[in-house]
């Protein structure tokens, strides 16, 4: 049994769910989001609440009835509240900026990096060492910020470049003479 599938999705006041079949969408104050479910699950709409079975007892049924539940959560979630992630740049001359509609990086490369702002993400540069990533998909949001740290990982020696706010970079001893 699941214990995340268990519980029935709270629908907040503002935000309007309609189901047509195994399509689900979501409109609140921050924007629209919709979904699709997999045929292993159904899908009901009571009250003020949503509710996710699975069809059958099935190992994939199982599986997909929490993780259907927890996309319909954080759908709900996103259109009410949004998500956001915060990267922070350390490094000498490490500096990223927003050039019209695409975020301008300087890592240390031969070349600056102009990585394309995705469609539904909003990208913010307070200042040149912090990069604020938020929109309403957290699946979307989470995947933009992964991908901006991909173009240089911290590095375990001095700490140089670009790492979620909060994380921890192991930090190794150098060569000793």
């Amino acid at each position: 049994m699941s214990r995340i599938g268990k519980k029935p999705v709270t629908i907040p006041s503002g935000v309007t769910v309609s189901l047509n079949g195994n399509d689900l969408a979501v409109k609140g104050p921050k924007g629209e989001l919709a979904i699709s479910f997999v045929p292993e699950v159904t899908v009901s709409h009571e009250d003020d609440k949503i509710v996710v079975l699975p069809i059958n007892e099935t190992k994939r049924a199982r599986s997909m009835w929490g993780m259907q539940r927890s996309m319909v959560a954080n759908m709900v979630d996103g259109v009410t509240n949004g998500f956001s992630k915060k990267l922070v740049i350390t490094g000498v001359g490490y500096r990223a900026q927003m050039k019209g509609s695409s975020l301008n990086l300087q890592l240390g490369f031969s070349h600056d990096i102009d990585f394309p702002v995705p469609q539904g993400i909003k990208i913010e540069t307070p200042d040149q060492t912090t990069v604020l990533i938020s929109g309403i998909d957290k699946q979307l949001v989470g995947e933009t910020a992964a991908k901006i740290r991909e173009y240089r990982k911290p590095e375990p020696y001095k700490g140089k470049g670009i790492r979620y706010d909060g994380e921890y970079v192991f930090r190794k001893e150098g060569k000793k003479k």
